[in-house]
């Protein structure tokens, strides 16, 4: 987040509303979990947000470039979404009624199977699970393994599919499990040395050949899921040709094919459902963040002769959240029915090109990837000695994680991470003032034996400036790791 203004009132009234907001970070530390993350990078406390701009407790306000790290694809409190759960919440209707069919959930399905890819709608079941992306990870693991009767998962290295143990077990960092990890084709970090087609095809034929060869330990597995762009591994798409592969190396093998989209969906990568962009259809989609219309909602979408399990199978008790489904069906219409995912596509390419022109210019940035207002910035130091093998598990971005984590000390701050990979990722009415890029201040202390990632296959040298000199907006005060690269000018949501 960057700020943008500040709205305080005199000085005495400033003092006091500082004092306030003071106290309630004060508590916060005392009493929530080591475990929280943004609040420990981001002290501010929101009382206040419309479109992309948020007012925190002591007048400042503030770009929001996380979205709620993708379920705000309309920004904050869009009039749509606030009119759609009035309309509930006035009516009397009951706001919970576990699996119970309503109005309103009949109204969500409906929106929802429009969206789908054609060669799902047509045949489709949905299974309402807990109220987060992981449940139905969870959902879509047991589903497939009702329907095949085999218990093992195929995933991919560098992968997040969520925080409970199963979806953990799929995800890049897990240890003794039953999931068979495979390659994830990309061009910075090739797994090959040789990135582009060549690369993406290497990681197809090492698909096959653990799934062909009776001496790879392998068995033949319940299901495949695959992000159609990682997101916590470093917003890296995958390569459109090779997504087809995965389809058609699943389908040969009877394999169900599991689409992770609770991050990618809902227009965020310039297509409605980010394996469009391919145009596979998958077997199960997993859906969450974006559907709910900003408030928790999370489903399975499937082939119907998949729907092998028994009745109370899967289960949730806040499976039948009204105000989630109102929401999710209002955000669903208005981006179908104003093109939003293309709108997202053409503005993720006009930030698409000014992050790689700076990244032409200045070292520091080692590649920008994304597809739509998905987008990945890594930022790298270019003059630091290579990881040597086994390091790359001790920094922060070797952990999977998209954002590094500051060790912040006031004026300057000093960077825990070898490697940082900012995610961009603003909601699809992200306004055309909001699109204008400052290359980001670099810090003024730098970590002793910081070393730099590799540089991209078939990149070719050239000169260019150090980030020192790059002409940059002043970030004093703010902790980096999660700050918006935006102009502090942009005007907040259409």
């Amino acid at each position: 987040m960057a700020v943008t203004e500040s709205v305080r009132g005199d000085t005495s009234d400033s003092a006091g509303v500082g004092a306030a907001h003071e106290g309630i970070l004060r508590r916060q530390s005392a009493r929530e979990s080591a475990a929280r993350t943004y609040a420990r990078a981001l002290p501010i406390v929101p009382v206040r947000a419309r479109g992309l701009t948020i007012e925190g407790a002591d007048g400042s306000r503030y770009l929001d470039c996380l979205s709620g790290a993708g379920t705000l694809a309309l920004g904050h409190n869009h009039p749509v979404v606030l009119e759609a759960i009035r309309k509930v919440l006035d009516s009397g209707a009951p706001l919970h009624v576990l699996d119970l069919a309503t109005p309103v959930k009949d109204a969500f399905i409906t929106e929802l199977f429009r969206t789908l890819p054609p060669g799902l709608a047509d045949n489709a079941r949905v299974q309402f699970c807990g109220p987060a992306g992981t449940d139905a990870v969870e959902a879509a693991f047991k589903l497939v393994r009702a329907a095949t009767g085999r218990t093992g998962i195929l995933a991919f290295s560098g992968a997040y599919h969520g925080m409970t143990a199963g979806a953990l077990e799929a995800s890049g960092g897990a240890y003794d499990v039953r999931v068979a990890r495979l390659p994830y084709p990309q061009d910075y970090r090739c797994p090959f040395g040789v990135g582009g087609e060549q690369g993406a095809e290497l990681a197809a034929r090492w698909t096959e050949s653990v799934l062909d060869d009776p001496k790879s330990g392998v068995r033949h597995p319940a299901g495949m899921i695959l992000e159609p762009v990682q997101g916590e591994g470093g917003v890296i798409p995958a390569p459109d040709e090779w997504m087809r592969r995965m389809r058609q190396i699943t389908a040969d093998r009877s394999i169900p094919l599991i689409a992770d989209e609770v991050q990618t969906g809902v227009g965020r990568t310039g297509s409605f459902w980010a394996v469009e962009h391919s145009g596979v259809t998958p077997d199960v989609m997993v859906l969450s963040k974006a559907i709910g219309g900003s408030l928790p909602l999370a489903v399975i979408v499937y082939r119907d002769d998949l729907d092998a399990w028994q009745p109370g199978a899967h289960a949730g008790t806040f499976r039948g959240n009204q105000l989630a489904m109102a929401a999710g069906m209002a955000t669903l219409a208005y981006v179908r029915e104003n093109r939003l995912a293309e709108r997202a596509a053409d503005l993720g390419s006009r930030m698409l090109n000014q992050l790689r022109r700076l990244a032409a210019e200045f070292d520091c940035i080692g590649d920008v990837r994304g597809r739509g207002l998905m987008i990945g910035v890594e930022v790298v130091e270019p003059e630091a000695e290579p990881l040597r093998e086994g390091e790359r598990s001790a920094g922060l971005a070797g952990e999977g994680r998209a954002l590094g984590d500051p060790d912040w000390g006031g004026e300057s701050v000093t960077w825990r991470c070898r490697e940082i990979r900012l995610a961009l990722g603003g909601p699809a009415v992200l306004a055309l003032g909001s699109a204008g890029l400052w290359a980001p201040t670099p810090p003024g202390r730098r970590a002793a034996g910081r070393r730099a990632s590799p540089r991209p296959i078939g990149r070719q040298a050239r000169q260019r400036r150090p980030c020192r000199a790059a002409r940059t907006t002043t970030l004093d005060r703010q902790p980096p790791s999660l700050l918006s690269p935006f102009s502090a000018s942009a005007s907040g949501a259409a």
